[in-house]
């Protein structure tokens, strides 16, 4: 790889890259075909094309055709073409992606679980409202979990946590390191804006 990927919207003069496309119904193996030992002198910006219509299936097929590409860093960006989407959804989608492969930060990340038996709040509408407040600091992961038992480990990886104690009551984490326990539930969003303000990690939105 030669840097950050990028999206083919971002791509000034399309001479300086070499845009590779899978027409085939085994698209990864195409691109690994075209690429494996051919001693390309230029990044490499993969292709495909779309004809699915629900965003959601065309979201989960283009990450299972880009995704492991990325992931074994054998191209420097993505162009995705569907007719039914316009630019700025497909980029979306090709962002996502590229974040989920570790290659390219550009947004928030938050780690939820699916909730079980032991959540002990409304963990759907407060991921929603911690997603409200906090959706601009790039590159900052963000555990949301239902429970003490399980959460702190599933979060393991992230910045913050924000966990399930008892019921209506919350505690933060700092990475594996619980800082606050047993905060009302609705103070505990403010509690994790500061806790990220006093890391010097927060900036204001536009």
């Amino acid at each position: 790889p030669y840097g950050t990927p990028v999206l083919w919207s971002e791509v000034s003069n399309p001479d300086d890259y070499i845009l590779i496309e899978a027409t085939s119904a085994h698209p990864v193996q195409e691109w690994r075909s075209k690429i494996v030992g051919r001693g390309h002198t230029k990044p490499i910006i993969l292709h495909r094309r779309y004809t699915t219509a629900n965003k959601e299936q065309f979201a989960i097929e283009a990450a299972a055709d880009f995704g492991v590409m990325m992931i074994d860093s054998l191209a420097d960006g993505i162009r995705i073409d569907n007719p039914h989407f316009s630019e700025e959804e497909r980029n979306e989608i090709a962002l996502i992606i590229l974040q989920a492969a570790r290659v390219r930060i550009s947004r928030t990340e938050y780690i939820a679980c699916p909730s079980c038996g032991r959540t002990l709040y409304d963990i759907e509408t407060t991921l929603a409202a911690i997603k409200e407040r906090t959706n601009h600091l790039v590159g900052l992961k963000i555990g949301v979990m239902g429970c003490i038992v399980n959460g702190p480990g599933e979060m393991a990886d992230a910045d913050y946590g924000y966990v399930g104690g008892l019921p209506n009551r919350i505690s933060l984490y700092r990475g594996k390191t619980l800082v606050e326990r047993n905060i009302p539930q609705e103070e505990a969003i403010d509690h994790l804006i500061d806790l990220i303000k006093a890391d010097g990690r927060w900036i204001e939105k536009n």
